[in-house]
């Protein structure tokens, strides 16, 4: 009986020791992703011509835009205001010498995408950025205090990801290449109550983009799910950066050198390592009534103190 109490032991300690090494290894593809598996500089130009970019206006999705240009990319810029897109696109084609094209559409509504499709014709792209989203509301709030923009959200958040990526991924899937980024959030790797729309619909996000990766990842079409915590962006009434919080150009700069790094990445090193942390407390913790008054109380405080002006 105790030798078979000392095996199990040492069985349980090599699996507690393997997984842990495991988890090392993740993070010193993020420490070390130059030397682990850095990215060809030609890369994403060799995936196709032109990059499309949802909610391109601000935000991610400008930095997105942006940053795609530097690394060789001509640009399709997809939202709603035609001004701040025309004045976006300006400045991308001055920095980086890129061309950019603009298009114009609200994503809340499920008419715009035959007027994209149009728009899309004859470009070969290389990569799409399913960036678009909404949040219910700033600030943590129960469900049936939140104002009802349901059938709005989950067109923004859900149908926009799943309409682009049947537009584009069908002229992937003849050349064999092109990488498809579908912009979640951490609170949807969780059921996240105070967001629970929200959270519901980057859930679908995540399982959506880990299905598709499974189906076309043999085709040579890299499908990749980002779950971002926390990013300094009008969506999130610019909040000030931080160790956490970062800039939106700081994020996407950092999370296209891990385009290769799995069908599901936090974004940036400090990102992951705060998902790592959140998955060691259990689930009953952030759905009990003495945490969710905390959050609603003090959480709100803090978030409205970090607010800044753009």
């Amino acid at each position: 009986m105790e030798d078979y109490q000392h095996q199990l032991l040492m069985v349980t300690g090599g699996l507690i020791c393997f997984c842990a090494l495991v988890k090392c290894i993740r993070f010193m593809k993020y420490v070390l992703p130059y030397t682990w598996s850095a990215l060809p500089q030609a890369f994403f130009r060799s995936l196709g011509e032109w990059a499309v970019v949802t909610g391109a206006g601000d935000g991610l999705g400008k930095a997105y835009s942006f940053e795609l240009a530097k690394r060789g990319l001509n640009v399709v810029m997809i939202s709603r205001t035609l001004e701040k897109l025309q004045r976006v696109a300006t400045e991308i084609e001055q920095a980086t010498g890129q061309k950019v094209k603009v298009i114009q559409a609200d994503f809340t509504r499920n008419s715009v995408y035959e007027n994209i499709e149009k728009g899309l014709q004859g470009l070969e792209i290389g990569v799409l950025v399913n960036n678009v989203g909404m949040l219910h509301n700033p600030l943590p709030c129960r469900f049936l205090n939140a104002p009802d923009v349901d059938e709005n959200l989950v067109n923004c958040n859900i149908i926009s990801a799943t309409k682009m990526t049947r537009i584009i991924l069908k002229q992937m899937e003849p050349r064999q290449k092109g990488l498809i980024l579908n912009l979640s959030s951490g609170l949807g790797t969780f059921p996240c109550p105070l967001y629970t729309m929200y959270s519901a619909s980057k859930a679908f996000i995540c399982t959506f983009s880990k299905a598709l990766q499974a189906e076309y990842r043999a085709k040579g079409i890299i499908i990749q799910v980002v779950a971002p915590y926390g990013v300094s962006t009008p969506m999130t009434m610019h909040q000030k950066p931080g160790l956490i919080t970062k800039t939106a150009e700081e994020f996407v700069s950092e999370s296209l050198d891990y385009v290769t790094f799995g069908d599901e990445i936090f974004g940036c090193l400090a990102h992951e390592i705060l998902a790592c942390v959140l998955r060691l407390v259990p689930l009953w913790v952030f759905h009990s009534d003495r945490l969710q008054e905390a959050v609603l109380h003090l959480f709100t405080s803090y978030l409205k103190k970090r607010w800044r002006k753009p």
